[in-house]
């Protein structure tokens, strides 16, 4: 937060929190104020069926006493923690030793745990039951907000269980996914083909998938495919795991398997990103991911 709140900013945020809490206490004090002896109430000028009189009662001495120490509670703790601007408080708290913290008494307690698997073959670890659990947790913190709990993947994110890789199925391919992640790179070709091309070169795909399509547009769409997508999905579109080019003779599809879709992606292009975990996991919780993921799609 400290980059974003440097000086006019850090005072745009600490003054008016003070003057807040300042100005509650002065209406809470104004409002508290009782008549001298002999004087009567008054009123606020309110009636209601014809003789229902709002008075104007000063509040009740517990209700100020309990907004009075919420106030100072309010104050002090500004002045412990983070919470007027760049002013990092007394006590020197932040969010970041906090989880660093965290972080280092989870790494001393679970580290021993994750370090007995780290040298054995990825093979070998899927094969363990109590592997496969640790790993399964791991998955179900860090994987299922794009995968799904089920692994099965959505639109946009690939289905971890049904064989299909986009960089590789091997052990090695999955670690090496987890810890540096991904960046698909589907160039957009509408601007290059055109409309008519497009249509043939999705014709010409959906025949590779083994579909029944127009055999004229078809036949057109293979001489524009070898031209412009042999390179990266190869002369039969089988793929290519180097480049993280997708097999299109499969009939399993990323982004929709419609011939809407399959237009879209020609012509607009993909960029999917899967983030690097190497650095927020560490080399044996990949390891331990990994083979679960591996685990996962060799099972029946």
């Amino acid at each position: 937060m400290a980059d974003f709140i440097q000086g006019f900013w850090s005072l745009y945020i600490a003054i008016p929190t003070v003057l807040g809490l300042v100005g509650v206490f002065c209406l809470a004090w104004r409002l508290s104020s009782r008549p001298a002896a002999g004087e009567s109430t008054g009123t606020s000028g309110h009636v209601w069926d014809e003789d229902l009189t709002e008075y104007n009662n000063p509040l009740p001495r517990w209700w100020l006493n309990m907004l009075y120490l919420t106030i100072v509670w309010g104050l002090l703790y500004l002045l412990a923690y983070p919470g007027l601007g760049t002013f990092k408080g007394l006590l020197g708290w932040s969010q970041q030793d906090a989880y660093e913290a965290e972080m280092s008494e989870a790494d001393a307690r679970y580290a021993p745990i994750f370090a007995r698997y780290a040298d054995q073959p990825i093979a070998e670890v899927a094969a363990d039951p109590k592997a496969r659990k640790i790993g399964e947790r791991l998955y179900a913190t860090y994987c299922t907000g794009c995968h799904g709990s089920d692994a099965r993947g959505a639109r946009g994110f690939p289905n971890l269980r049904d064989g299909d890789w986009l960089y590789g199925g091997t052990p090695e391919a999955i670690e090496a996914s987890i810890t540096n992640g991904r960046q698909a790179a589907m160039p957009a070709w509408g601007a290059i083909l055109g409309v008519d091309k497009v249509a043939q070169v999705t014709a010409h795909v959906e025949q590779l998938a083994g579909r029944t399509t127009d055999s004229a547009a078809a036949a057109a769409g293979q001489a524009v495919f070898q031209t412009h997508c042999a390179a990266c999905h190869g002369p039969e579109g089988q793929g290519n795991p180097l480049m993280g080019a997708p097999n299109l003779s499969d009939d399993i599809w990323l982004y929709g398997g419609s011939t809407k879709k399959i237009a879209e992606s020609i012509q607009d292009g993909r960029n999917g990103h899967m983030p690097a975990h190497g650095n927020l996991l560490g080399p044996a919780r990949v390891h331990l991911l990994a083979a679960y993921v591996y685990g996962i799609n060799q099972a029946p």
